[in-house]
């Protein structure tokens, strides 16, 4: 469903969250926002996300350092440029106010003092709406999901909505379900009162990897 929508707030947007629609526009320059509600809807199951043995190795390398919530502009940044973007300036600037807010996360991934990937999106109760990621080195974007998806299991989150299941999410566990079946789910993960910030360290690699055997 795609309708063209009035001035956005973030209000209005963290509504549409809880109603289980999203906003995207057509590409960076179109001031346009319209809504979408997919018949069919990607989620990351928490308990199901897969690690493979190469990611593990990349995970692992001491060259990279993880962070949350410590350059986020610089995620939906880095979220936006390519080629072909659904992050216009209104969306850019909303989920801005969304961080100040201090419901709006990301999670980062460093190369010494470069950001070389990461990820982003919005938490209501215990969902949480992932947005976009990007990758500037091998497996970047995929160690951001790692990390995110650990901090929301610390933080007794039930439902990680990746909006649309692609290859790259499929091969890491993600799935479909159907609109009804992923409503079911939002409805449920609202009535929990989450934390994003209940894990007050960045785990490390071996921390996190262990842990991952022991939910997946």
């Amino acid at each position: 469903m795609r309708d063209q929508t009035p001035p956005l707030t973030p209000e209005l947007l963290l509504h549409a969250y809880a109603s289980g629609v999203f906003p995207m526009s057509e590409s960076k320059d179109d001031p346009e926002v319209f809504w979408v509600d997919p018949k069919r809807r990607g989620i990351i199951p928490l308990d199901g996300f897969h690690i493979s043995r190469s990611l593990g190795r990349s995970m692992r390398r001491c060259d990279y350092r993880v962070s949350f919530d410590t350059a986020f502009g610089k995620v939906v940044e880095g979220c936006a440029d390519r080629d072909e973007t659904w992050i216009n300036e209104t969306i850019f600037r909303l989920y801005g106010h969304l961080h100040e807010a201090g419901v709006a996360h990301s999670v980062e991934v460093w190369e010494g003092e470069e950001l070389v990937g990461g990820c982003y999106g919005v938490a209501l109760g215990g969902a949480f709406f992932g947005e976009s990621m990007f990758s500037r080195r091998t497996d970047t974007s995929k160690m951001a999901l790692a990390w995110m998806v650990d901090r929301l299991n610390q933080g007794g989150f039930t439902l990680f909505d990746t909006q649309f299941l692609t290859p790259h999410l499929a091969t890491l566990g993600a799935i479909e379900v159907s609109r009804a079946h992923y409503r079911g789910l939002l409805a449920a993960a609202l009535e929990i009162d989450a934390d994003f910030d209940r894990a007050k360290t960045v785990p490390t690699a071996q921390e996190l990897l262990q842990r991952n055997i022991q939910t997946s």
